[in-house]
């Protein structure tokens, strides 16, 4: 599996901003922001639901990959997806540690362990 996610009850905006903040917490900045619903809507005149992408990064954690891998720049940052659903709202992130096994060196799995277990905390601190 290449995710993990957690489904929520409550208002999209709060739980992106709720979603920020564990981000932060766990040393992670939002870098880029994509609307689909809007780039759906502006694009293609095709209605859609709220969907947001968050392209979360921790910058000693993306240096030490970049550092061990330039290329791996094309797997960077981790996206985190929070989308509604059928009346709730869905929290999906990308799972490094299935991700990064595209770059078979051991200290990028090791780093992939690392930034894995950081969002496996971020998933764990929308729950409460």
């Amino acid at each position: 599996m290449y995710h993990f996610a957690i489904r929520l009850q409550g208002d999209i905006d709060d739980i992106e901003n709720r979603v920020r903040e564990a981000l932060q917490a766990e040393g992670f900045g939002v870098l880029t922001e994509i609307d689909i619903q809007k780039t759906m809507q502006s694009k293609l005149g095709e209605a859609y639901p709220p969907f947001r992408i968050l392209g979360a990064c921790n910058p000693p954690f993306a240096h030490r990959a970049l550092q061990a891998e330039p290329e791996i720049g094309l797997l960077l940052p981790c996206n985190v997806i929070v989308r509604e659903e059928e009346g709730e709202v869905v929290v999906s992130f990308m799972d490094p540690s299935a991700v990064l096994t595209l770059v078979e060196r051991p200290e990028v799995k090791a780093l992939a362990g690392e930034v894995r277990e950081r969002l496996l905390r971020v998933r764990d601190a929308l729950e409460g």
